[in-house]
């Protein structure tokens, strides 16, 4: 071995503090070559230049410590490689986010959106080709994803669903309680042949409803700004019911296009014109 070096001087070898050194040795990641026992200086190798130089580098790139200690401790490159995989995806996961919540932002220091229209209409009984389920709040975008993808396929194969239009129904306890049935369902169910209905799909009749309608156009982020617009609308000017809200899909689907227009209708008891 080679002669030994301080911590100092091994510090401006390796471009890392003393205060690095030390807590990196007690997390076990890079142990001085020599502990003196009297005194307690840690001495240094040259030969842990490297070590010190790739703990350096994989610290840049935001691994965790027991991340790097398992790399340094991998049997084999295809070992490391794993590893640095799953970091990165934590990193892929951590920057949409990360962007989700600046778009957010964005959203409250841009102008005000101009008021949203509001409609009433009495929307008549529907039948529809429809798929629910009970699921938790936070698998809704898969889910959802999935359905409508479902449905789209049937679609595609029935000659008679050029009109159909896709919607969803979304009970008020999906939102509040974080649980709850959703539903996704694709209109004029009954030009729609029996033997393209199945893996879970139902025919059954939307009840008439009368409805609050307004209309978001744009991103899906913006979404709540226009339920919220309309939720004050109705509070002000009419009876809100527990039936669950509707939605229709006019232009392009949320989550997956990057721009829709989706009319929301929201159900109430008119007492006023």
């Amino acid at each position: 071995m080679s002669s030994l070096m301080t911590i100092g001087d091994f510090s401006r070898a390796v471009r890392l503090s003393a205060k690095a050194l030390r807590f990196y040795h007690q997390n076990g990641i890079l142990a001085p070559a020599l502990v003196d026992e009297h005194s307690g200086y840690r001495l240094y190798a040259a030969e842990q230049i490297p070590d010190a130089q790739v703990i350096r580098s994989l610290r840049a790139l935001r691994l965790p410590v027991p991340t790097i200690r398992e790399i340094l401790a991998a049997p084999d490159i295809t070992a490391r490689a794993a590893l640095l995989s799953t970091h990165l995806g934590r990193l892929e996961q951590e920057l949409a986010e990360t962007q989700a919540a600046a778009e957010q932002l964005r959203g409250l220091l841009s102008p005000p959106d101009p008021e949203i229209a509001v409609t009433f209409r009495t929307v008549p009984a529907m039948a529809v080709l429809s798929l629910s389920e009970v699921i938790e709040l936070g698998d809704l975008e898969q889910w959802f994803r999935e359905a409508t993808a479902q449905l789209q396929s049937i679609a595609a194969r029935a000659p008679g669903s050029a009109g159909s239009q896709l919607g969803g129904v979304w009970p008020n306890e999906l939102i509040a309680d974080g649980r709850g049935r959703a539903t996704v369902f694709l209109t004029n169910a009954d030009d729609i042949a029996d033997d393209l209905v199945g893996g879970g799909l139902t025919r059954e009749t939307l009840p008439p409803v009368e409805v609050a309608v307004a209309v978001h156009r744009g991103s899906d982020d913006r979404v709540p700004r226009a339920y919220a617009a309309l939720g004050t609308y109705v509070a002000r000017h009419q009876l809100a019911t527990d039936a669950p809200a509707r939605e229709i899909y006019l232009e392009g689907l949320p989550g997956t296009d990057p721009t829709t227009t989706t009319e929301i209708q929201w159900p109430v008891f008119r007492v006023t014109h």
